[in-house]
């Protein structure tokens, strides 16, 4: 009955809702106002927006500049999902459930409240969670600490870092952990470059925390020694390591990492270039991909060995052996010194066999 009496119309007098926000990007970049501007800002490059106005704003936005320009409005749409509440219901203002940040700011720091954001996976749901922010906030007191740490190898008596040449790297896990770095910054680089920036952020802390459990604690008594070969590898590749650690950490612990990189580098860490995987690997050259894994290995069994005996990791250990693969033998012989003074052992013997084992005996009490 469409236009008979008795039946119905549409009203012609229709105002669309989405009338100026369908033309965000055109006013943004200054359309009919600043065509200079205009011409070398659009189309724009990224749309972010949540996952339930795709049909409205997306949608309105590119038939608008279909339209108008014949033209995408933009190169890339990136979709994020709704802060949940601890029912799992969207957090809204008209709800009346929504958590305001400034509290959460103050508690956990900016940095905390950013980790927790950056957790949350595009197109997906995520929970408001404080747990994380927490885990967040101890991520960048933990690199504070450990770049202050590794900075510190160093620093002369003046409080003056001495940056050293990355051809000093001359050490096989040194040069292993730089390859490992290599492969990080490739992975990181390819989830950026998709928008998966929890990916980025994911591997990024697994790394830095492997690299301060284990290869940290492998060379730093290598490092504390007197100058030699050994010592200024193990300080050159720790610097590196810093230096592409905290350029990988930027985006998501804005304030902690610009705060490291004031220490010893000129300028800002967000306006730095990103890392290189490929200058990583010119210094890594032909290294042992497996090495990091049987050094921490063997490492963690050395450990354990004192905490079963209920012991100080200090305490000394008179004999340690380790039982592996005659290939995987090969490879811990190229870091017995630093398994030596990290597990504070008198005598390590590596011994080829079928399967990985470690067994090792307390020293005798001195009295």
């Amino acid at each position: 009955q469409r236009g008979e009496p008795g039946g119905f119309v549409g009203d012609p007098d229709v105002m669309d809702t989405w009338a100026t926000s369908s033309l965000t990007p055109q006013i943004a970049c200054g359309w009919e106002d600043d065509p200079d501007l205009f011409e070398r800002t659009f189309p724009m490059d990224l749309r972010p927006q949540a996952h339930e106005i795709i049909r409205t704003w997306l949608f309105s936005t590119v038939v608008r500049s279909h339209l108008e320009h014949g033209s995408l409005p933009f190169a890339n749409a990136s979709l994020s999902g709704w802060i949940l509440d601890p029912d799992r219901k969207k957090m809204a203002k008209s709800k009346g459930n929504v958590v305001t940040p400034l509290g959460l700011l103050e508690q956990y720091g900016s940095d905390g409240v950013r980790y927790w954001a950056s957790s949350g996976r595009p197109g997906t749901d995520t929970a408001f969670d404080e747990a994380q922010m927490k885990v967040g906030r101890r991520l960048a007191i933990k690199l504070l600490n450990a770049s202050r740490f590794v900075l510190g190898f160093a620093t002369d008596d003046a409080g003056t870092v001495t940056s050293l040449d990355a051809g000093a790297i001359t050490e096989p896990i040194d040069r292993a952990m730089i390859g490992t770095l290599a492969v990080l910054v490739d992975d990181c680089t390819a989830a950026f470059e998709r928008f998966d920036y929890a990916r980025a952020l994911e591997r990024t802390e697994a790394f830095f925390w492997a690299f301060c459990d284990d290869h940290l604690e492998l060379v730093k008594g290598r490092a504390y020694s007197e100058p030699e070969p050994a010592t200024a590898s193990a300080i050159a590749a720790l610097e590196t390591a810093l230096s592409v650690v905290v350029r990988l950490f930027a985006p998501f612990l804005p304030f902690a990492t610009e705060e490291i990189w004031s220490w010893w580098m000129d300028g800002s860490v967000h306006r730095a270039d990103w890392p290189e995987s490929d200058a990583l690997r010119s210094i890594a050259g032909d290294w042992n991909q497996e090495l990091p894994a049987l050094a921490s290995a063997a490492l963690s069994e050395i450990r354990r060995a004192k905490s079963d005996a209920k012991v100080s990791q200090r305490a000394e250990l008179s004999h340690v052996v380790i039982v592996d693969t005659a290939e995987r033998i090969a490879a811990l012989e190229q870091v017995v010194a630093d398994l030596r003074h990290t597990g504070t052992i008198e005598h390590l013997e590596l011994t080829v066999g079928d399967a990985f084992s470690v067994s090792a005996e307390l020293a005798p009490e001195r009295g």
